[in-house]
């Protein structure tokens, strides 16, 4: 009788979240195709649909910030009032949109901006 006997990895393999962190923002990269980074990363493609799903449900899903030195005043969306010199979030979007959220806006207008923005 013959028996082979398979040493090595494990069969199902684990992936930590540093890892599914790093593939999930490759896969919406601009002009990213989830094909290429699956192949890339070695992983599934609906692994990766699976994870991407779970992140944008996340009610704590973040992204990387980049803080960055202030481009002068921030236009206040609701009266079109000028704030001067006061810190903001600034969201650069596709399509060359940035949108600017005053630092002292309430946190459930802010939650609000970003949900619409999804």
């Amino acid at each position: 009788m013959h028996m082979t006997v398979i040493s090595g990895p494990e069969r199902r393999r684990r992936w930590t979240a540093t890892e599914r962190e790093e593939i999930v923002l490759a896969s919406f990269a601009p002009g990213a195709v989830v094909a290429e980074v699956a192949r890339q990363f070695d992983v599934s493609t609906s692994l990766i649909y699976q994870w991407r799903r779970s992140a944008q449900q996340s009610e704590a899903m973040f992204v990387p910030a980049v803080a960055t030195e202030d481009e002068g005043p921030v236009a206040a969306a609701v009266s079109g009032d000028v704030l001067s010199d006061s810190p903001a979030i600034r969201l650069e979007l596709a399509g060359g949109t940035t949108v600017r959220i005053a630092a002292t806006a309430p946190a459930r207008l802010v939650m609000a901006v970003l949900r619409a923005l999804r």
